[in-house]
């Protein structure tokens, strides 16, 4: 039986690559094999979205940690290639575009196995984005090439990248989603779990993560400014990255945030998450997996960013790219908060079924047989 060999490395791949294991593991076609890289190791980030999904614990967990780009890369390559090795008739399976995704995939490719990639084609067209490096480099290694939304075909085909090679199959975030939308934990009750409480019945949210926002002090401060003037009408509720913890206390920017309406607590798990999202009166983000989500649940989103490789999420969806100016940022919020937000429609194919429609398409292409 071939092996089946799933890469995750960081919280978001975790989402993606649930439905997939489940739909391959179903299919019983290949061995299935998980491989954690262990670029995110904060348990918060990375162990609780194993349990809340239903995913089997990893078969391998690397352990890689944090580094640099350079550094943590190398590593990932370092430590995969003996697992690919000693895997029987193997191919490699990758989602997303962080780290261990180009770094597994090219391990595979110079050794001849055969990658597929899951959300492949996305560009936001900004080379300044270290995930969209890692997007193109996996896109060019790769054999199969599984797209979210049609526009990514005409990006990949730009690239040279044949169309026999690339498949339309749908959003596996959106599998998840799906699936666990009745699990989501109540706002209550993750504000009850944290200590914390709101003002009042309503609450948005606020996420940051992404370097160019929250290691630039001045593009920091100006986020956090517009956030303070957002949550003196809907109180945030504030999943804070540890890293983005560590910028705004040495900037001092968490002095007062409490009585501004602004409520901090640690990094929360998948369906603690869905429900804060699922009932918010509006997001503000920089990830672009909640651009999707958000989507989905027809919640209005403002993306604080500059660009998107997600663009199916503004065309179709409730997601608006706002950049980092503080008075577009409240405008744009204001709006929301006064008349809801511009209405959106659920994309084609994000109908909770896209890693069923993967796991045919592996099947058909890379063969496997017997029974699991």
């Amino acid at each position: 039986m071939r092996t089946a060999i799933c890469v995750v490395g960081a919280r978001p791949n975790l989402m993606k690559i649930a439905p997939i294991v489940a739909a391959l593991k179903a299919q019983g076609r290949f061995k299935v094999l998980i491989v954690h890289t262990g670029q995110h190791y904060d348990s918060r980030m990375s162990d609780s979205f194993f349990a809340d999904l239903g995913i089997p614990a990893p078969d391998v967990n690397l352990e890689v940690g944090s580094a640099s780009h350079a550094v943590q890369t190398a590593e990932v390559m370092k430590r995969f290639e003996p697992v690919l090795d000693q895997a029987a008739d193997p191919f490699v399976l990758v989602v997303g575009d962080v780290n261990s995704t180009l770094a597994c995939a090219l391990v595979a490719a110079k050794k001849g196995v055969p990658v597929a990639h899951v959300e492949a084609g996305l560009r936001s067209w900004d080379r300044a984005m270290p995930e969209e490096i890692n997007r193109i480099l996996t896109d060019q290694l790769s054999d199969l090439l599984f797209t979210t939304e049609r526009s990514a075909l005409g990006n990949l085909v730009k690239e040279g990248i044949p169309e026999a090679r690339v498949h339309f199959v749908g959003n596996v975030m959106i599998d998840t989603l799906r699936a666990n939308l009745g699990r989501a934990v109540p706002v209550a009750a993750t504000l009850a779990e944290n200590g914390v409480s709101l003002p009042g019945p309503r609450h948005g949210v606020l996420t940051l993560h992404r370097p160019s926002n929250v290691d630039e002090p001045e593009v920091l401060a100006r986020l956090m400014g517009a956030a303070r003037l957002v949550a003196a009408q809907c109180p945030l509720v504030f999943p804070v990255h540890p890293r983005t913890r560590s910028r705004i206390e040495q900037a001092g920017l968490d002095r007062g945030l409490a009585e501004a309406g602004i409520v901090m607590i640690p990094p929360q798990g998948y369906l603690s998450m869905l429900g804060l999202m699922r009932d918010a009166q509006l997001v503000l983000t920089d990830s672009g997996g909640i651009q999707e989500e958000t989507t989905a649940l027809g919640v209005p989103c403002l993306t604080l960013r500059d660009n998107t490789e997600r663009p199916i999420t503004i065309d179709e969806g409730t997601n608006l790219l706002i950049g980092t100016d503080a008075e577009d940022i409240v405008a744009a919020a204001r709006t929301i908060l006064a008349t809801g937000g511009k209405g959106g429609r659920i994309p084609e194919y994000w109908d909770g079924k896209a890693a069923e429609r993967i796991a045919q398409i592996l099947a058909d292409t890379l063969g496997g047989s017997g029974a699991a």
